[in-house]
Parts: structure tokens; C-alpha cells; sequence
């Protein structure tokens, strides 16, 4: 299936920009650097490296649907997603137990592998409205602006709603985020009608672009494996970082 390189392209340069900050977090966390990790510079490049993840979902989910649509049934359509969707939010919850035994105290519950997982499986009930879904996208934004500030019950934490005592060191809740994805199908039912692109781009990569769409196919691999990575390099730099985990 053809690939399109921007896309992989934006998605390198967010894989990129996630190991920096990870990098960074994980520093500061294990007390080798302290690190403005909560504000500042480092949190927006956070907040940019979600964005970009979570806006290419929609992007990416619109075109493969709709290449899909012309060689499946209904039922083979939903299942193709579901597999999809399911497999994503698995590995989630393999993160979650892991950071369960780890760092209980801010295990990861739902985390962006959980929150696109989700998304995947919720995407097929929105195709239908295509350019319509950027005012619910814009809906869905304004709503986790007044969910983040309401405390509630934990069966409602993936949505946004929490206790005031919830911690977790990544949160990805529907509300807003969802509305991201909305947005990022949006563009693709404008800019990729049909499953294809539909504006005018030089149709090879160029030279500049391919360390980074090389990442960018294999961000997920990447993003399961770079944390570890991360870490084993830091004990390596800074012995006797890690007895002080717990």
C-alpha cells in the first residue's frame, strides 16, 4: 500500500522530539539533571509531540479507511479496525501492568498507546461526517477544557474526569485529546480524498526527509523500545541511578 512520505515525515520528526523529552524526564526523574519538565520549554515540546502523534491518527485512520472501503465488506471493515484498535490498547495495558509493578504510585492507566487504541475503535462511527467532524473536533476540545477542571470519580478518568489525588506519568484522556483526531480526519477527507493525496507535492522523498519518514514507519516499535533504551544509558552514564526507583 502506498505510503505518503510528509506523513511519515511528521511523524519521524515527532518521534525525535519525543525521545528528547524523554530523555529529559527520565533525567530528571531519576535525579541525575534537574529539569523543568512540568512547564516551560520541555513541557510544550511534550504537548507538541502528542499533538502531532495524535493528529496524524485521524489523518492516517481517514485514508486507510478509505482504502479499505473498496475492497471490504461492512463486517471485514469493522473487524479490520477493531483488530487494529485492540492491538494498539494492548500493548497499553501491557505498559500499564509494567509500570504497575514498577512505579505504582504514577502507573500509567491511560497513556497514549491506550488512548489511540480507543480512538482507533471510536474513529469508524465519525467517517460519515467527514469536513463536519473539525466543529466536533473543536467540540470535543472545548469539552476537556471544562472536564480538566472537574474532580470526579476514577470510572470516569479516560474521559478526563478524575480525583484530585490521580497522578500518572502519561495521561492521554478522550476529552480533549479526541478532538485532535477529529481535526486530523478532517484533513484527511480534504487533503487525501479517496485515500489519495490531493494536492501538489513533489511525489518522490526527498534526501532531507528520509532519516526522519524512516522513523516515522516504525514509531511504534520505537516507542515501546526507546524508554528502556533510554534508561540502560542513563545507569550506564550515572551508576546507582536506578536503586532509587522505588
Amino acid at each position: 500500500m502506498e505510503r505518503y512520505w510528509e506523513i511519515d515525515l511528521a511523524r519521524g520528526i515527532a518521534v525525535v522530539t519525543m525521545i528528547i523529552f524523554h530523555s529529559a524526564f527520565d533525567l530528571n526523574f531519576l535525579g541525575v539533571l534537574q529539569l523543568n519538565v512540568y512547564g516551560g520549554f520541555l513541557r510544550m515540546l511534550a504537548y507538541l509531540t502528542a499533538s502531532i502523534f495524535i493528529f496524524i491518527v485521524g489523518v492516517s485512520f481517514t485514508i486507510s479507511h478509505t482504502r479499505a472501503a473498496r475492497r471490504l465488506t461492512g463486517r471485514d471493515l469493522a473487524f479490520k479496525h477493531i483488530r487494529r484498535g485492540l492491538t494498539v490498547l494492548s500493548f497499553g495495558l501491557v505498559i500499564t501492568l509494567i509500570t504497575a509493578i514498577l512505579i505504582p504510585s504514577v502507573c500509567i492507566v491511560f497513556g497514549i498507546l491506550h488512548f489511540i487504541g480507543i480512538s482507533i475503535l471510536l474513529a469508524p462511527l465519525f467517517m460519515r461526517f467527514g469536513a463536519a467532524n473539525l466543529a466536533l473536533g473543536a467540540a470535543f476540545i472545548a469539552a476537556g477544557y471544562v472536564t480538566g477542571s472537574v474532580p470526579g470519580p476514577w470510572p470516569l478518568f479516560w474521559l478526563g474526569i478524575h480525583p484530585e489525588s490521580f497522578a500518572s506519568l502519561d495521561y492521554v484522556p478522550l476529552l480533549p485529546w479526541f478532538g485532535l483526531v477529529l481535526i486530523g480526519m478532517t484533513c484527511g477527507f480534504l487533503f487525501y480524498p479517496g485515500g489519495r493525496r490531493g494536492f501538489s507535492i513533489r511525489t518522490a522523498e526527498p534526501a532531507y526527509a528520509r532519516p526522519f519518514s524512516m522513523l516515522g514507519r516504525h514509531s511504534l516499535v520505537i516507542y515501546l523500545l526507546h524508554q528502556p533504551l533510554i534508561i540502560l544509558a542513563i545507569v550506564a552514564l550515572a551508576p546507582g541511578t536506578l536503586p532509587g526507583l522505588g
